[in-house]
């Protein structure tokens, strides 16, 4: 079998118009036929290229505004026939080969982020012959080629001109690979979309079925533990700071356990404003601080417990800069240091130590549109809303008879984001933007507070008027007295119990302060939890991985995939 296909006769019909025009313009002076319909061929045509329009090829006119244009036998004869085997019957019928089919589809995404977009709207932006034409190609991609995003126009045309017109097998693979994943996601958006709609455009937050697509971004040496095979997949569309999107400076690959940890980190030190630093170590934070620069944030981070933080992730929230950086290096072993940006001397000298894996994930932000939290467990999919929200000043509710200070309360609050980040059950203590002591992932709060109290004295620093957080309520009076007996001043939890009066009669007979934020943080199941972005009102938006490579290391999926889909349906219909 002749691996090479001669191209002779090329179809274009594109959306997206980048670059279209420089390309047909090769294929032509190539003395390829180029076929075209529409916008495209107006286009073409205008910049003097040598175009036949579809209709006056097939001999049959565009009709029902435009809605049947390619859908004809002569177009998909030509694009399905298979040559050597279906010669004869498309000669009867008049059928010429197309062995390049250029398509990309009607924006169908971009329609449905207006949010005034009216069900109609969206039907109309529904491309039909586009992925028809698209799927045939990339069928019979033994001797058709297909291409369906415009950065392939360069690659495609040096091999035509290597290959003397012709493309190779290799090459009609992967564009046919590269065609189903398009056509793919495509189909995943519109299903998400209505499918989270009723016949009166009326929006429900849960689609009926969920569709997903990543792209496989490095294969992985191993995944959580050496037995297990890994990948990490990513979101193209993500558009805020994540570790899918960041740049690696230097250092080693990113293992499975880098990526789940380095997300956990950067997560946290995304609820700050101020400089601050965030030292991860397993998914928890082990050490955080906010201070006027952020050399001192990185320091009081690393005082809270530089046992854990041997080994661990460094989450930044401002650039990294040289003293912060030689700092870092003479001060501790680090796995990643991740930051917004890395100044220019500071990555001189990280590269002193070739293996820290040094990221740069560009501006932070807090929040991303339509992203949600998926759990992985077996036969489905837990989902919900990424835990975003975050109490203010003026919300919390003190219960005490004596009240905070302002400055307790700003203290009381930094506390409470840290809370936020860490595994229940999270005790945190901390004092003037300082965490001093944390225990996360007790089955009992009473010992995570005897967790944090540990790391405190043997980090040697004292909880005298110090803060303490806990992400979810107080069953018993038992963690006050506890806390109070370590110098606990300030008490700041979601309240809710059925013993709350007993509580805050614990925090009265002690003459300390407590307020209630009544929002609760639970931070639960298998650290590395996804966050992906459901394609509904916002069709383009995403968000970023934390331990999607679960699964693949699981078994779930092949590593050597190229693309990873989802499709979980929900068994009811929510919109009827």
């Amino acid at each position: 079998m002749n691996k090479k296909r001669e191209i002779k006769r090329a179809l274009i019909s594109v959306s997206d118009k980048t670059g279209v025009v420089d390309f047909a313009s090769k294929l032509a002076n190539l003395g390829i036929e180029i076929l075209s319909t529409g916008g495209t061929y107006r286009l073409l045509e205008s910049n003097n290229i040598n175009v036949n329009e579809v209709s006056s090829y097939t001999d049959f006119p565009e009709i029902m505004d435009g809605r049947v244009k390619t859908l004809h036998p002569k177009i998909h004869g030509g694009i399905l026939g298979r040559r050597g085997i279906d010669d004869e019957v498309m000669q009867k019928h008049s059928i010429n080969a197309i062995d390049l089919v250029i398509v990309n589809l009607y924006p169908f995404s971009e329609t449905v982020e207006d949010p005034d977009c009216l069900l109609s709207d969206a039907i109309e932006n529904i491309d039909i012959g586009g992925p028809t034409m698209i799927r045939a190609a990339a069928k019979n991609y033994l001797d058709v080629a297909v291409i369906v995003d415009h950065l392939d126009y360069d690659s495609t045309y040096k091999d035509l001109l290597v290959n003397k017109k012709s493309l190779s097998l290799e090459k009609r693979f992967h564009l046919m690979t590269k065609a189903f994943e398009h056509t793919a996601k495509y189909d995943g958006m519109i299903a998400n979309y209505f499918g989270s709609k009723n016949f009166r455009n009326e929006s429900f937050k849960f689609p009926n079925t969920i569709n997903f697509q990543f792209k496989k971004q490095q294969a992985m040496r191993y995944g959580e533990n050496p037995h297990q095979d890994s990948a990490f997949y990513i979101d193209q569309s993500h558009l805020s700071a994540s570790i899918g999107s960041s740049k690696q400076l230097q250092g080693k690959d990113l293992s499975f356990n880098n990526i789940a940890d380095a997300d956990a980190a950067l997560q946290c030190v995304k609820q700050f404003t101020t400089p601050s630093c965030v030292i991860v170590k397993h998914a928890n934070p082990c050490g955080v601080a906010s201070a006027k620069n952020l050399i001192d944030a990185y320091k009081r981070a690393f005082k809270t417990d530089p046992e854990s933080a041997f080994g661990g992730i460094i989450a930044l929230n401002r650039e990294l800069d040289q003293e912060t950086a030689t700092l870092i290096i003479k001060q501790q072993f680090v796995e990643v240091i991740i930051a917004p940006s890395v100044a220019k001397k500071a990555k001189e000298i990280i590269s002193t130590k070739k293996n820290i894996r040094l990221l740069e994930c560009g501006e932070l932000t807090l929040s991303d549109d339509d992203v949600f939290d998926l759990k992985k467990v077996t036969g489905g999919l837990l989902i919900q809303d990424q835990d975003q929200e975050m109490v203010a000043m003026d919300q919390l509710k003190t219960v005490s008879r004596i009240a905070p200070s302002t400055d307790e309360i700003r203290d009381m609050l930094f506390t409470w984001k840290v809370a936020k980040m860490v595994k229940s059950n999270a005790i945190v203590y901390a004092r003037n933007f300082q965490t001093l002591g944390i225990g996360a992932g007790q089955m009992s709060r009473v010992n995570s507070a005897r967790i944090a109290a540990i790391k405190a004295d043997h980090a040697g620093l004292s909880l005298k008027n110090a803060v303490m957080a806990s992400d979810a309520f107080f069953p018993f009076r038992d963690g006050i007295d506890n806390a109070v007996k370590l110098g606990i001043n300030c008490i700041i939890q979601p309240g809710g119990s059925m013993r709350d009066n007993e509580i805050i009669e614990a925090v009265n007979d002690h003459k300390i302060k407590m307020v209630f934020t009544s929002m609760r943080h639970f931070r639960h199941g298998f650290n590395y939890a996804w966050t992906c972005s459901l394609v509904l009102e916002k069709a383009s938006r995403a968000a970023c991985l934390d331990s999607f490579m679960s699964t693949i290391g699981s078994g779930y999926v092949t590593p050597s995939s190229t693309l990873l889909c989802f499709n979980i349906s929900s068994g009811a219909c929510q919109g009827a």
